[in-house]
């Protein structure tokens, strides 16, 4: 069996570029504190206004000297100190040196730094054992960062080693994209809250918990809707409610083929509904499409629906949802890096879906080794939980046997 023998399933691949041609990102922006920034989106690009380091300084504890007077009998005159934040503020004359430490300012007519380790000081002199070469050891101006370059491009999602960067800039608010307003609700009347003691047939709602600790790593405003019962007239009001007051709404449960699956349908009375089942597995029944706004004849409601099993959620959250929301936020990105190696065991698979199975790829007498969870039911979140990696197995492949080389993606910040 391969994908196209199974009716409607598209493969992921084209959905996610049909999801992409289908949005169009944000473009309103505004200005935070470089404090506020983190995980925030640029909505304009950086450039610097001043050289990193702002002078050439020493990159050794040691001697700033006039490399032409080092000749082999030369005895220098140590005529001054350089220290970070207090510069020798004269120039060397012919002979001369200065003490200088890690990060301070070249003085005026220096061109080479010696370490301290290749000197024999006596009193306010030195005798250089070992010669540096002309200019070494020294750190110029602009040699991290040149005034006027890009330093960062608008669409880069600020980390916490960019804050710092920044910071060196001396830059204190950036211009950011808006935060994304993101919608969640489950449905299913056997999920209940926390609180109550499950009665037969009851279990914990787990996905809406699951999606807005993962939706917080990718910093937007969460709207929790809660949990919905197996009712159409009451998911169609929580959906109404929902796309009132955000930009997008998940879902989870409601978009397969079952008697109480009615969140589809509604949503096809709602809204439009682009594309619905999706070759993943686990995930197959996931539906994208767009909710009608009441408050805006321009503005869209994407709308993107989850299967209710623990694991499917998260995996087409992780490979369907983020690269849609990051590119609605602005955002550039690349896919994840991925390795081949050598499974260590047989893995069950059936031609037809792209299959990722969880893992663990750990480093054992100086060999990456990977297996697979045992477990691969889309019911058991463990097997996510104590994974660290996907192992892809494309959509055409059968069963894979111990020692066939598969593909191994690393599980990013956005999910572990």
């Amino acid at each position: 069996m391969d994908c196209n023998s199974q009716p409607g399933l598209l493969p992921i691949d084209q959905a996610i570029s049909a999801m992409l041609a289908a949005i169009v990102p944000i473009t309103t922006t505004e200005i935070v504190s470089l404090a506020d920034s983190l995980d925030r989106v640029l909505g304009q690009a950086i450039y610097s206004a001043i050289n990193v380091p702002g002078h050439d300084n020493s990159a050794m504890d040691g001697y700033a000297l006039r490399h032409q007077d080092l000749t082999p009998e030369a005895t220098l005159n140590i005529v001054g100190t350089s220290l970070a934040g207090h510069p020798f503020n004269a120039a060397l004359n012919r002979g001369d040196c200065v003490r200088i430490m890690t990060g301070a300012v070249i003085p005026a007519g220096a061109d080479t730094v010696v370490m301290q380790e290749n000197v024999i000081r006596q009193a306010n002199t030195i005798h250089i054992q070992k010669a540096p070469l002309c200019g070494e050891n020294i750190r110029r101006a602009g040699e991290d960062i040149a005034i006027n370059t890009l330093v960062f491009e608008q669409g880069r999602r600020i980390t916490p080693v960019d804050i710092g960067l920044l910071a060196s800039l001396g830059i204190q608010k950036v211009t950011v994209f808006k935060r994304l307003k993101v919608a969640v609700i489950s449905t299913g009347d056997e999920l209940k809250p926390l609180t109550n003691t499950l009665q037969v047939g009851e279990i914990y709602d787990s996905n809406r918990p699951t999606l807005i600790a993962l939706l917080a790593r990718l910093a937007v405003d969460i709207i929790d809707m809660g949990c919905i019962a197996d009712d159409p007239t009451k998911i169609a009001a929580a959906l109404t409610t929902a796309t009132a007051q955000a930009d997008v709404v998940i879902s989870t449960g409601g978009v397969s083929v079952g008697d109480a699956d009615y969140t589809k349908d509604v949503m096809q009375t709602l809204g439009k509904i682009n594309f619905w089942k999706v070759a993943i597995k686990p995930g197959k029944p996931f539906a994208f499409g767009v909710l009608n706004k009441q408050n805006s004849d321009n503005a869209k409601g994407w709308f993107f629906g989850l299967p209710g099993n623990p694991v499917s959620t998260v995996v087409t959250y992780h490979q369907l949802v983020l690269p849609a929301l990051r590119y609605l936020a602005g955002e550039i990105f690349e896919a994840l890096p991925s390795l081949n190696m050598n499974v260590q065991h047989n893995l069950k698979k059936q031609p037809g879906r792209t299959d990722y199975q969880r893992g663990q790829l750990i480093t054992h007498n100086g060999e990456n080794l990977v297996t697979a969870a045992s477990n691969q039911s889309s019911g058991v979140l463990s097997s996510i939980a104590y994974a660290n990696c996907y192992i892809v197995l494309e959509s055409e492949r059968g069963k894979v046997n111990a020692g066939e080389e598969v593909k191994v993606v690393l599980f990013d910040k956005f999910l572990q």
